[in-house]
């Protein structure tokens, strides 16, 4: 039998049952106000939204790849932060809802502005009380094609789709409050015609095959940002293994790749050394299970999905993602996934840190010393573009700049010089363990590496993050 929507709910509502639910209190209504339809970050500020903290989403997700529609209901698990008469999700695209409630009473809703799903509960919301939205709702999801940042969103393959949303797209698929500062645990119930294979993020929680379609569980029991969610939907040869530290290890090939067995082994054992390799560095590895998928999609690019980084082989098939690669989107697991910045202005602190951690990969495996990487960056001239955005601050469209990745790790390696290895390799493994789960900034960052180090940082970190120019030596 076939999940209809109304199946999909029972999935959804099944994480929120048994929530104490405040109303408003009769004639009291002017004390509720609405919540904030953005987030506040400058780069995107129709992204996120205000008055709420999301405790944890359940998508429930049926998908024809020959049609390339959905029919889905997502749960939400929230809590009020403010005496709320009504609050606003993120939903892109033309995905029709169906219906929605709130607290499982139905409520009003209207489409607004670039994203906004704005909803009016039948009553208002008391600040600090948890309440549940579900939404259902159908459609041909539609990917997100920026000029400067480029694809992202619910991407459809020939024979299925991928998920991927950095730093746009959580919102072609699900109504979500799409912003890195609130992060929440997630589940999946994702069915698909059977022999097609369904992904996501988190631990594989079973499988299950009924008249004609095939049902995968997924969960991520560690808080996550909306940008790092991912599905992959289609032919995968998929591995279940372990590192050798123990951690669950589930790594996929897109069969569209004709990648040899051996090689999706290797594809398998490698992640596996490589993310303890980073670990004696970083720190314990901060998720339940790891692994990485690769994938046919012409996105051009890789990214550190939580838990299971998507790596984009369209134009390398056959082959599994070099080790560097694998270095980068692993050490953004602690730098980006377990630490997420506090604004997009402060991405250099995820892509410095795993550009850093390419560099020690190669000191360890090829034996170039990070000093040569260095050195050989570095060396780019004073007129290059890398040098003329600030790092730590390059704006909407450079996010993904080379200064971010190149100079901040060239600014990392200035920091290690100035404070010594002991005290550098204290903040490194330290630092993604104090702000676990969390946010942080820039200036968050100094601060910490000051009060670990025992040293004035500011005029090293004005020249390298926030000063444009080839900074001197």
């Amino acid at each position: 039998m076939s999940r209809t929507p109304k199946a999909l709910a029972a999935v959804a509502l099944g994480v929120t049952a048994g929530l104490l639910v405040t109303a408003a209190p009769a004639g009291a209504a002017a004390r509720y106000t609405p919540g904030a339809p953005g987030a506040g970050d400058p780069y995107f500020p129709d992204m996120g939204n205000g008055g709420y903290d999301v405790a944890h989403y359940d998508i429930g997700l049926k998908y024809d790849p020959a049609t390339k529609a959905v029919r889905a209901v997502t749960g939400i698990k929230a809590r009020a932060t403010q005496n709320l008469s009504r609050f606003n999700l993120d939903f892109l695209g033309p995905l029709t809802i169906s219906s929605l409630k709130v607290d499982g009473r139905k409520a009003a809703f209207k489409r607004t502005g670039a994203q906004e799903l704005e909803i009016t509960p039948s009553r208002g919301l008391t600040k600090h009380r948890s309440f549940t939205v579900e939404v259902a709702y159908s459609g041909v999801p539609q990917k997100v094609d920026d000029p400067a940042l480029g694809v992202s969103g619910w991407v459809a393959t020939p024979d299925g789709a991928i998920f991927v949303n950095q730093p746009i797209g959580a919102a072609t698929l699900y109504p979500v409050n799409d912003t890195p500062q609130d992060k929440a645990t997630y589940s999946f119930t994702l069915t698909t015609p059977k022999g097609t294979t369904s992904l996501a993020n988190g631990d594989f929680a079973g499988k299950w095959t009924r008249g004609g379609l095939e049902t995968s569980r997924w969960k991520m029991r560690q808080p996550m940002a909306s940008e790092l969610a991912m599905i992959a939907i289609g032919k995968y040869d998929v591995i279940f293994g372990k590192t050798k530290s123990g951690v669950p290890n589930i790594t996929a090939t897109d069969q569209q790749l004709k990648t040899p067995p051996a090689l999706a082994k290797d594809f398998n054992t490698q992640t596996g050394d490589v993310q303890d390799f980073l670990a004696g560095y970083f720190g314990r590895y901060p998720f339940s299970s790891t692994g990485g998928i690769t994938v046919k999609a012409s996105l051009g690019y890789a990214l550190e999905t939580q838990g299971r980084p998507v790596y984009d082989l369209t134009r390398r098939p056959g082959t599994i993602p070099r080790g560097d690669l694998l270095a980068h989107e692993l050490g953004h697991q602690w730098f980006g996934d377990s630490v997420t910045p506090e604004k997009w202005a402060d991405i250099w602190l995820n892509e410095g840190f795993a550009t850093y951690a390419e560099w020690l990969y190669f000191e360890k495996y090829t034996g170039k010393p990070v000093q040569q990487s260095f050195d050989e960056t570095y060396a780019t001239p004073a007129d290059d573009d890398l040098w003329q955005p600030k790092t730590a601050d390059p704006g909407r469209d450079n996010i993904f700049h080379p200064t971010v990745y190149e100079r901040g790790a060239m600014t990392l390696h200035a920091l290690r010089k100035a404070v010594g290895d002991k005290a550098f390799f204290k903040i490194v493994k330290t630092w993604p363990e104090a702000n676990k789960y969390g946010n942080a900034s820039t200036a968050d960052f100094i601060k910490f590496c000051e009060r670990r180090s025992g040293k004035q940082l500011d005029a090293l970190f004005a020249k390298w993050v926030y000063t444009s120019g080839k900074p001197s030596l």
